[in-house]
C-alpha cells in the first residue's frame, strides 16, 4: 500500500520552527488585542487601572509583533509556506467562487497546502500588522512628525485596530470549528484522510 493510500499515517504540515513563530505571534497579537481593549473600553480601563503600565506593555507587544517573523526566516520550513502562501493560482480563484457561493463539497474547493482564504487572511493580516506598527510609531514619537500626520494615524490606527479584532475573532473562530487543523499547528502534524479531503493538491 502506497503512503497515499494509507489514510490512517501521519502527514507532517508543520516544523517546530514554524509553530512557535505562530504562537509567539499569537500571544504579542493577543497583548496588543487585550491592552487595547482596556485603553478604549471605559470599563475595561477602570476595571484594570494603571493606564500607564498597560500602554507601555501595548507599545513593546506591538513593536515586537515582527520579530518571531524575522526570525523564523532562518527556517527553510518557514521561507517555503511564506513562498507558498505568496503563490496565488487558478484552484485558488476556483476555492473562492466555491467559498463565495457556499458550496460546502470537498471537491469543489482544491487547495494546495493552504486554501486561498488562508492566503488572503496571511497577507492581510501581515500588511495591517505593518500599518498598525507604523501608525504606533507616529502616535509614539510625536516629536518626529507634524500634527496632521498624527491626527491621521490615530484614526487609521483605532479603525484599524478594530479590524483586526473582528478578523482575529473570525480566525480563532474558523480554528475552533476544525479540530485537525489546531492539531496540525500544536503538534506539526495532521491525517492523511484530512490532507486529501481539506487540501487535495497538496503533495507531503
Amino acid at each position: 500500500m502506497s503512503l497515499r493510500a494509507d489514510t490512517t499515517a501521519g502527514v507532517r504540515r508543520f516544523s517546530r520552527t514554524e509553530r512557535w513563530v505562530h504562537r509567539t505571534t499569537a500571544a504579542l497579537m493577543g497583548v496588543c488585542v487585550l491592552t487595547a481593549a482596556c485603553l478604549y473600553v471605559p470599563q475595561l480601563a477602570e476595571l484594570v487601572g494603571r493606564r500607564a503600565l498597560v500602554v507601555t506593555l501595548h507599545e513593546w507587544a506591538g513593536l515586537a509583533l515582527p520579530v518571531p517573523v524575522l526570525a523564523g526566516l532562518a527556517s527553510r520550513a518557514f521561507r517555503a509556506d511564506l513562498g507558498r502562501l505568496n503563490r496565488f493560482g487558478p484552484h485558488d480563484r476556483t476555492w473562492l467562487r466555491a467559498a463565495l457561493h457556499r458550496d460546502r463539497r470537498h471537491e469543489s474547493r482544491p487547495a494546495g497546502k493552504f486554501n486561498a482564504g488562508q492566503k488572503i487572511y496571511a497577507a492581510w493580516i501581515a500588511g495591517a500588522t505593518l500599518v498598525m506598527l507604523a501608525t504606533g510609531l507616529m502616535m509614539w514619537f510625536t516629536h518626529l512628525t507634524p500634527l496632521v500626520w498624527r491626527t491621521s494615524a490615530t484614526f487609521v490606527h483605532d479603525w484599524l485596530a478594530l479590524t483586526i479584532g473582528i478578523v482575529l475573532a473570525g480566525h480563532i473562530g474558523m480554528a475552533l470549528a476544525d479540530p485537525e487543523a489546531r492539531k496540525g499547528m500544536r503538534t506539526g502534524e495532521v491525517s492523511r484522510e484530512w490532507a486529501d479531503r481539506q487540501h487535495s493538491l497538496w503533495r507531503p
